[in-house]
């Protein structure tokens, strides 16, 4: 029998499909057996803020497991599909496994209906993953605090939205942060939306991407858990874009460049 033909699932809803089909996303845990002890493996620190061509999004690449650096290079703004980024804190192992599910999700939607989803689609999408895993989170075993931003083709706008652990979205109008080096960031943000030289809404991209990577090192002085750029050894923040012309990374060479200038006192 085919998917579509099933009358106990919705045409295009992926998540119905993978139920129908023996999978779940997050196994089901029992609670009483929680293993509190365990260290697990977090990432910190992501930001987003808009800009006046569309959405900045960017983290640190630091991978901690309690007092110890577990990994330098951790990519924690995940690309969903061509207008849709994720920015991760928390627990990467369950980060990532959400972002797969949601990149499928998304392409089978629109391979099935011929369309894409809508950015209200994609919103929901997300925090019904984030519901699913709360038996995780409550343990501490899959704590993930996300950002998601992306371009609603449909309205032609850029939107962020920021998720608690229980999945409840809510749109950010200027800025958002997240991970244990976030109220540092939230802070200078906020400062410099009221009393910079122009709202962060009005900024050019140059000047939102300079802004993105000294919030990122202003962070790592304040907290060990965010790692700093490190140009002599090639470690460099992740920093994106989302235009109407979809997402786009900045590399190495560039951020190279940038940390030249940006990071440089005086």
């Amino acid at each position: 029998m085919s998917f579509q033909s099933d009358p106990k699932c919705s045409p295009g809803d992926f998540f119905d499909l993978l139920e129908k089909s023996g999978y779940r996303w997050q196994a089901q845990i029992d609670l009483s057996r929680a293993q509190n002890d365990i260290t697990v493996t977090h990432g910190t620190t992501v930001l987003a803020f808009h800009f006046k061509g569309g959405v900045i999004v960017a983290g640190d690449r630091r991978a901690t497991a309690g007092n110890s650096i577990m990994y330098e290079y951790c990519d924690k703004v995940i690309p969903i599909d061509d207008y849709s980024l994720m920015a991760i804190a928390g627990v990467p192992a369950t980060a990532f496994e959400m972002a797969r599910v949601l990149t499928h999700n998304f392409e089978f939607f629109r391979r099935s209906q011929m369309q894409s989803m809508s950015g209200e689609g994609k919103i929901r999408a997300l925090s019904r993953l984030l519901k699913e895993n709360v038996g995780m989170a409550v343990q501490g075993l899959g704590v993930v605090s996300p950002i998601f931003a992306t371009y609603d083709l449909q309205t032609r706008k850029p939107a962020i939205h920021f998720y608690d652990m229980l999945g409840a979205d809510f749109q950010i109008r200027t800025h958002t942060s997240t991970g244990s080096g976030s109220p540092t960031i939230r802070g200078i943000l906020e400062h410099e939306d009221l009393w910079g030289e122009k709202p962060l809404a009005e900024r050019s991209e140059s000047n939102a991407v300079t802004l993105a990577v000294r919030l990122l090192q202003t962070a790592a002085q304040f907290d060990s858990a965010t790692g700093k750029a490190r140009p002599e050894e090639e470690v460099f923040p992740t920093v994106a874009l989302i235009t109407e012309a979809g997402y786009r990374f900045m590399n190495d060479q560039e951020l190279a460049e940038l940390c030249k200038t940006s990071l440089k006192r005086g």
